[in-house]
This record gives structure tokens, sequence and C-alpha cells, in this order.
């Protein structure tokens, strides 16, 4: 994410395929999501690959390229919703609400089960946010679409690395065994469905939620909802070291997407951080409802991400499936 800054023209391309119609992804809805899978040469080539130094220099990833095909989304079934997992946290300290973007500070289950989401795209290591969530697998992630594949090319070398600090893993590094995203993005970027998910390989005998705990998901939960979004922004004036946070009261993308709106300054590198319904500040849990996605140009400390409808649903059962 950040500011996720389309050009003009971009903008005004993706404008014109809205009002003239042309941005049927029918295709794209009865595409499969296939994913990509990692052997195990490449999960170990990938535990070597990144040393603290080369997380700490990773570039975080910005959208700047068309997202594809903007469409008007129905969102009519019934909200699911699954319950957090959890390993032994302590409680939290409230934090302020609203909260345009900060470090948080309050400690609670978010501090382990968000982190840094490092890869290699296009020859140059690049970084963004994910967070873990209860799962049949107990492995995995939730991040961006983006943070996943991006401009046709699935990335490589993907690791997880839940509670990050300044280039130290205290909780471990977890490879991706598969990468998946939903339908749309895979088939043309379709930013209302920038949505990516990884099912992460165990690390020493044990799995990724067992170790971190995991968030709960909410589908379908609606628009115009409290909620907390969390990320480790690494471009300026943020440096990637700490996890960071926003908090607001959402509103619906009125401009280009169907995606939540919400008040928040964080920067490029935040992309794929978790966004929390019904988020408890004592103990700090809730229910992912969104990631961060991308930002309007003109539409400064704006956060945008996606709603997770049913087809964010399927893409979380492929994964858990996994």
């Amino acid at each position: 994410m950040r500011r996720h800054r389309f050009a003009p023209a971009v903008l005004l391309s993706v404008g014109a395929l809205v009002a003239g119609g042309l941005a049927s992804t029918g295709a794209a809805q009865a595409a499969d999501t296939t994913g990509h899978s990692f052997t195990t040469a490449q999960q170990d080539r990938t535990a070597a690959f990144w040393t603290p130094d080369r997380m700490r220099s990773a570039t975080p990833l910005d959208l700047t390229a068309d997202p594809g095909s903007v469409r008007r989304v129905p969102h009519a079934a019934a909200p699911t919703t699954i319950a957090p997992t959890a390993a032994g946290t302590t409680a939290a300290s409230p934090a302020a609400f609203p909260q345009a973007g900060g470090a948080w500070t309050g400690g609670g289950a978010v501090v382990k089960t968000s982190g840094r989401v490092f890869f290699t795209f296009q020859g140059r290591t690049a970084s963004c946010s994910g967070n873990a969530v209860t799962s049949q697998n107990a492995s995995t992630v939730i991040t961006a679409g983006h943070c996943v594949k991006y401009q046709g090319a699935w990335h490589t070398d993907w690791v997880f690395v839940p509670a990050y600090a300044d280039g130290n893993a205290p909780y471990g590094q977890w490879t991706a065994a598969r990468t998946l995203t939903t339908p749309q993005w895979e088939a043309s970027e379709d930013i209302n469905y920038d949505v990516g998910a990884a099912v992460v390989a165990p690390l020493n005998g044990r799995t990724l939620t067992s170790v971190t705990g995991a968030q709960g998901i909410r589908f379908n939960g609606g628009y115009n909802k409290p909620m907390y979004a969390f990320g480790f922004p690494a471009a300026a004036p943020y440096d990637g070291k700490k996890l960071t946070y926003c908090a607001g009261n959402t509103s619906k993308d009125f401009l280009l997407s169907q995606d939540h709106s919400l008040a928040c300054n964080m920067t490029g590198g935040s992309s794929g951080g978790p966004w929390f319904a019904s988020f408890d500040e004592s103990t700090g849990t809730g229910f992912q409802a969104s990631v961060n996605s991308f930002g309007y140009n003109f539409l400064p400390n704006r956060m945008f991400g996606p709603y997770f409808g049913t087809d964010v649903q399927n893409l979380y059962n492929k994964a858990q499936a996994s």
C-alpha cells in the first residue's frame, strides 16, 4: 500500500471503463484460483535468503499500474464469522479511537498475529504486511492480492515474519508452501478483489498459529463499521520497524471501487495488513474483515480495503484446506 498512487491518466482510464460499462469480469469469476506452489528446495532457499539486512532494506511495494477492471459488486450473502484462536497472549492497554496512524503500544494478540511479508518482485526485494487467521491447517496468512501476485507474475522467496522488529523475527520466519489469490485478482487484477493468502510450511515441527495464535475472520459483514487497521508501513515518514495502526468509522468508497474507506496515513509496506471489525483493545483480538489495499493520489490520508464477500470466503476456504 501507499499511497498506491495511481497516475491521473490511469484513474481516467479506469473511470472510463466503469462509465462505458466495459468492466465485465465474467471470465474472471468463472476462473479457478490455482495459486502458486513452492518446492521444498525453494522454501529452504527462502529461509536462508532473508537475512536481517535484506529484511531491513526491502522496498515497500506500491501499486503503480492500472489495477484492472473495476465493476460494481453485489454483496447480499449472510454474514459468516470465524472466531480467533488464543496463544497465551497478554492483555492489551486501551489505545486511542479514532487514530489516523500511530505505533500500536497496546500489546495483546495482534502483536503476534500481525507481521511483515517479504518476497522478491521483478528482481528486487520487497515488503508488505499480513496476518495469521484461524484455519483448519493452522497455517493460513491473509494479505493483499498484490502481495502474492502483481503485474502478471507470482512473487518468489515469500516469507511471513510475525511480530517483526527491526530485522528480528521473534517467532520465526515462515516460508510459503503455497500462495493464492481471488480469481478476479489472478485474472485481471480487479482492485475490488485485492486479497491474497499464503499457506506457510511448519517451522521446527510446529504450525504457525500454534505459535502465534490467530485472529478471527468475518465475511459479508456489511459496510460503515468501526474498524482497526494494522500494518508495517516502511515508506516515509515510517520505517517498517514497528506495528502501526489506524482506527475509526469506515465508509464505502464512492469513487471507483466497492472498498471500505478509512482515515489513515499509513504508507508503502502496510499493504496486506489486517482490518478488524469488533476489535477488542483489551485483548488485541478481532474479526478480520479487510486488508490495506490502495489509496487515491488526490485523496491523501485515506486508506481503502476490499470487501470480504463470498469470493474472499472461497479463497480462505481453499487456503485453509491446502
